[in-house]
This record gives structure tokens, C-alpha cells and sequence, in this order.
């Protein structure tokens, strides 16, 4: 049985405040985003040869956490490079440069992704395209770009009309699920208008919120990849769906909020924009997650 919706742990003006800190925390590495990109940035690797950091990857995120500190004293600190780190009320969920492979390969398709959140529950969100200079962000209020409300999106499509971007199958997805991970690949580029890996999880979503790709999938996520993104497709209009080892979907908008208030930590997902028709994508993920459960698979140490 659902249970009705929890009032937000944060008022609307207070997430409204939130939003303007994570703004402005964006822009301010903009500059140092952008002086290191196509530089030729040292490159060193973490998990394997795929998981790559820069220098510009530390300095941004020292830049972020000192400004939203100082913004917000009451804060702590859940980042890629740098961990858990602070004791306040509010967390911020980091991704210095989420796409730091495509950053440091000169590939125009990386940002800045910062969530707040309180009670475990994001109340305010900002993905940052530094190259565009485009800034999408959401609040209590709903979803903006670059300042301004974004549009409905309310619409129809089909699949056959609905473009993708997804991340998978990744390296480590073809690790997992072999072969079965190139098939559901293949349902995905036969089924859609369109199959992209850009191999940013945020900024696909973002673009999902602002209606430029209508779904993204993701497999083996980290919270600082897709918090603030889903709270931007959710504050659309849109559709983000968390998909868990033990439990099966965490949450759709709308759904169990006892999973919905960290669907940003369930390791999987589905999101689309309003009538979009995604019904091959969730297929293919509940499929595969299936697999893995049955196989024991429980993703990433978190």
C-alpha cells in the first residue's frame, strides 16, 4: 500500500535559497572549467583505464565545497573525489565534472552537477554545461534554464519517435551481463529514433528535463551522478525511475515515498519526459536487473 506524500523537509523558500547557492557554486568554476579543457590536463585513473580524474577534477570540487560552506555553513559534503565529509544539515551531492573521460578527450558534452539535500530528500538541484554556458536547475517551485521556467512538455511520442542517451552498455556492464547487455543494446538502436552514449549521466538527464532527448537509462550509478539530474526531470514534469538490487523499482514521481526520498541512491534507473513512451527501455532494464539479481550481482561498494 502507498503511503500518502510526506510534506518536504525544506520550505519553498528555502529551496528556492538552495538553488541560487548551487547556482552560483556552478558558474564560479566555469572559468577554471573551461581554461582546462582541450589544454592537454594530466589524466590519471581510478577503479580501471574507463574511470579517469584531472587535476581539474580536484580543483573544481575544493572551489565548490569551500563556496557552498561558505553559503551555507550548516552544510556537509557527499563528493566523488573527495567522499562523506561534514556533519550539517544540509548535504551537497557532488560531481566536480561529471563526464571527466569526454573533459579530458576534448569532447564537449561534460558539467558541474550539484544536489541539496536534507532529510535524504534533494530539495534543489543544478547541472552546469560549462562549454554551453547553459545552466538548468530546479527548486520546489519546478525546473529552469538559464533562469527562466522551463516549457511544458506534456506531448505523445512514440518510440519509434523517442531519442535515447544512455551511458550503457559500459565496460563494466559488458563484465556483468555479456552478451545479454549488446541484445538489450541492440532492442534499444532497433526500437528508438535514436541511440546516443555521450557518457555524462547528468547532463543526459538535464537534457531529458529540458525536453532535447526525450529518455536516458543508466546501470551502476553513484548518487553524485544522477541526484541532481532526476530532481530536474522530476521538477519537469518528467518521469525518473530508481531500480534497486533487494527491492526491485525504488520509486517512480508520484510512488512509495519512503523509496522515493533516495531514489537518487538506487543504482539504476529509467527517465523520460512526460508522454514519452518508454516501455522498451524499462524492458530492457528490468530484464537485466532481473539477471543480476539472480546471478547474485549487487553493484558498486557504496
Amino acid at each position: 500500500m502507498l503511503e500518502s506524500t510526506p510534506p518536504p523537509p525544506v520550505s519553498a523558500d528555502e529551496s528556492a535559497h538552495l538553488r541560487r547557492v548551487a547556482e552560483a557554486a556552478a558558474r564560479s568554476v566555469g572559468d577554471l572549467l573551461r581554461s582546462g579543457f582541450r589544454s592537454g590536463a594530466r589524466t590519471e585513473t581510478k577503479r580501471n583505464h574507463h574511470d579517469l580524474v584531472t587535476e581539474y577534477d580536484r580543483a573544481s570540487e575544493e572551489r565548490l565545497t569551500a563556496a557552498l560552506g561558505d553559503a551555507v555553513p550548516d552544510s556537509r559534503f557527499h563528493a566523488e573525489e573527495g567522499g562523506a565529509h561534514g556533519a550539517g544539515r544540509v548535504e551537497w551531492i557532488i560531481d566536480p565534472i561529471d563526464g571527466t573521460s569526454n573533459f579530458a578527450h576534448g569532447v564537449a558534452f561534460f558539467c558541474v552537477s550539484l544536489a541539496a539535500a536534507v532529510d535524504g530528500e534533494v530539495v534543489a538541484g543544478v547541472v552546469y554545461d560549462p562549454v554551453a554556458d547553459t545552466l538548468f536547475a530546479a527548486e520546489a517551485a519546478g525546473a529552469f534554464l538559464n533562469g527562466e521556467p522551463l516549457p511544458a512538455l506534456d506531448r505523445t511520442i512514440a518510440e519509434k519517435r523517442a531519442s535515447v542517451m544512455t551511458d550503457f552498455p559500459s565496460a563494466e556492464d559488458l563484465a556483468t551481463d555479456g552478451s545479454a547487455a549488446l541484445d538489450g543494446f541492440a532492442e534499444l538502436i532497433s526500437t528508438y529514433s535514436t541511440v546516443r552514449r555521450p557518457v555524462s549521466g547528468a547532463l543526459e538527464l538535464a537534457h531529458v528535463a529540458a525536453g532535447w532527448t526525450n529518455i536516458a537509462l543508466g546501470f551502476d550509478t553513484n548518487p553524485w551522478d544522477v541526484a541532481a539530474g532526476a530532481y530536474l526531470v522530476r521538477q519537469a514534469g518528467g518521469t525518473y525511475t530508481g531500480y534497486r538490487y533487494d527491492d526491485g523499482p525504488a520509486a517512480a514521481a508520484g510512488a512509495a515515498p519512503r523509496l522515493q526520498r533516495s531514489v537518487h541512491e538506487a543504482p539504476t534507473y529509467v527517465a523520460h519526459g512526460p508522454g514519452v513512451d518508454a516501455t522498451t527501455a524499462r524492458d530492457v532494464v528490468e530484464r537485466l536487473m532481473a539477471q543480476r539479481r539472480a546471478a547474485g550481482h549487487r553493484g558498486k561498494a557504496r
